[in-house]
């Protein structure tokens, strides 16, 4: 299981949103998922959590102890134990605790997909309160329904915008106050920083750390998607094939590093920072990286320029059911997702909130000047196919192969289509038995 959210200074986590599929759905298959009642109000109730720990600094598990130990100040029948796990384990000894039915009563992670489909979760509206649910951000809590049903509880987000390093920019005689709006403007723009000696004009990381991020960003900017409104996956639509081919031919002319398969967001990160790149799409954790360097963000460029789109990023949390402990569950995240825990931990983090008090309350925040364009437009933005249980092997399956599409368009969308086919076909066989 790995994140896309945290990036910047090395971290411990890599990155990639969702729970991986490999040996959880065995796990998923064999654990029961019974709704015990509740041990009225005294209990003790297990939470695992991801680290986001950044090389020893930021410990998460500092951050939920205090948490937890405030809240257990106010509710002293009520005792949580807390599990801090890696994000490199926490897929293996998830799936472990739940093929074992020793599943928490709280687990934040990547996905939540699986176990929903597994009928292993609470509904989120069976463990928030009505003024805690109202809260969040109406686009990330669509992305924590399944069948129209909410079970993923958004706990932190992101979002990408385009950046551009100003200085680079002016060498190549050009005005950062008029960023590329259009594909054209992207194919300008690179080839003057190509003609005034920039290494690289147009980072484009389509290397196995987040592919399936990078892609879907250009995608969005030419209407393009993973999968239909319907659910249906349309990795190779006549629109990502488009996008595909326009980035092939900025590869092919020299705008963009030699080889963007084998080129990794966190390497092309740095890259920039040292002033070695003139654009590319960004994310938050780049903030503290970057300092005081002369840079714009600005809105992703699209095809015609009408696009508008940005990709959204989520972890979750989720309450399952085994352990019967609903109202301690409930009473806990109604106090955990307070504005000022939810502040705390995005600047931290330098990662985005998912409820409106918080985002109003970093908006106002004087201190997070720089984080004021991500917060504008992470209320429209756009998430994976969160609820599909597929889709955390089929992102897999594009985060590592995508990369040649750069290469031959057609031939990897047509194959990482019928991939996706495949998915969903055992799936539903699945479903039947």
């Amino acid at each position: 299981m790995k994140s896309s959210l945290t990036n910047g200074t090395p971290v411990k986590n890599p990155r990639f949103l969702a729970v991986t599929a490999a040996g959880l759905a065995a796990a998923l298959a064999l654990s029961a998922c019974g709704d015990g009642s509740s041990a009225g109000d005294g209990a003790t109730i297990t939470f695992v959590a991801a680290d986001y720990g950044s090389s020893g600094q930021n410990p998460t598990q500092a951050y939920w102890q205090d948490v937890i130990s405030a809240f257990e100040r106010q509710n002293p029948k009520i005792k949580v134990r807390l599990q801090v796990i890696d994000w490199n384990d926490l897929d293996s000894q998830v799936a472990a605790m739940v093929q074992n039915g020793r599943q928490p009563d709280l687990l934040q992670a990547g996905g939540y997909a699986d176990f929903a489909r597994s009928r292993l979760l609470y509904p989120a509206s069976d463990v928030l309160s009505a003024t805690t649910a109202l809260d969040f951000l109406p686009a990330i809590t669509r992305a924590g329904e399944q069948d129209g049903v909410q079970y993923g509880i958004p706990f932190v987000s992101s979002a990408r915008m385009f950046l551009i390093n100003n200085t680079l920019f002016r060498k190549a005689g050009l005005d950062p106050a008029r960023p590329p709006r259009t594909w054209d403007e992207v194919t300008a723009a690179a080839t003057a920083l190509k003609k005034a000696g920039v290494e690289v004009p147009l980072g484009l990381p389509l290397g196995r750390e987040e592919a399936q991020a990078e892609s879907l960003i250009w995608m969005l900017e030419n209407h393009g998607d993973y999968q239909s409104l319907q659910g249906h996956y349309t990795i190779d639509s006549q629109a990502n094939l488009d996008t595909f081919t326009q980035l092939k031919g900025w590869v092919d002319a020299g705008l963009t590093e030699r080889n963007p398969a084998a080129v990794d967001r966190t390497d092309l990160a740095k890259e920039f920072a040292a002033g070695r790149v003139g654009m590319l799409n960004g994310f938050p954790g780049q903030l503290a990286e970057l300092g005081s360097m002369d840079v714009s963000w600005t809105a992703m460029p699209s095809k015609g320029g009408t696009a508008n789109a940005t990709l959204g990023v989520a972890d979750w949390v989720m309450a399952f059911k085994k352990g019967g402990h609903r109202r301690q569950v409930k009473a806990f995240l109604n106090f955990a997702y307070g504005t000022e825990n939810t502040v705390r931990f995005a600047k931290e983090y330098k990662l985005l909130p998912v409820t409106q008090p918080a985002l109003a309350a970093l908006q106002a925040d004087p201190e997070e000047k720089a984080l004021q364009p991500f917060l504008r437009i992470l209320p429209t933005a756009t998430f994976y196919p969160l609820s599909d249980p597929t889709w955390p092997a089929v992102s897999l399956q594009i985060r590592t192969r995508i990369g040649s599409a750069v290469a031959e368009p057609k031939k990897t969308l047509d194959a990482l289509q019928q991939t996706a086919e495949q998915a969903t076909e055992q799936a539903a066989a699945q479903a039947v038995r």
